[in-house]
């Protein structure tokens, strides 16, 4: 299976890049093929726009789309409206994304995403 894997890319905490990492290993280990965006998509453009557009490539060519999310990043926020644009199963990574809130936000719209698709 094709995985995009969404992260924080700029400014996440080692913490974060060694939860992604690990997931990352996990899943290639598993026999899938995982996008990283950090190791995938060069991150030396000045404006971010050719990397928008290779993650939006990316992302039409997955089968899914896992997200680890801080919280903060926009880039992952971005690439979530892409990958709910183009309709694709996400998938929230257990312990590496935030709990669900009393309050309307990103993070309660994916697990519903998760549960009934993205319409």
């Amino acid at each position: 299976m094709n995985i995009f894997m969404i992260c924080p890319v700029r400014n996440a905490s080692q913490e974060t890049v060694d939860g992604i990492l690990a997931e990352v290993a996990s899943l290639e280990l598993a026999g899938h093929s995982v996008y990283y965006p950090a190791r995938d998509t060069p991150q030396d453009d000045p404006t971010g726009l050719e990397i928008c557009k290779t993650n939006r490539r990316a992302i039409e060519l997955a089968d899914e789309v896992h997200i680890i999310w801080d919280g903060e990043s926009m880039g992952s926020i971005f690439d979530l409206g892409v990958a709910f644009a183009l309709r694709k199963k996400i998938v929230p990574v257990v312990g590496r994304f935030p709990a669900m809130s009393r309050a309307k936000s990103f993070q309660n719209m994916a697990y519903t995403w998760q549960e009934y698709g993205a319409g």
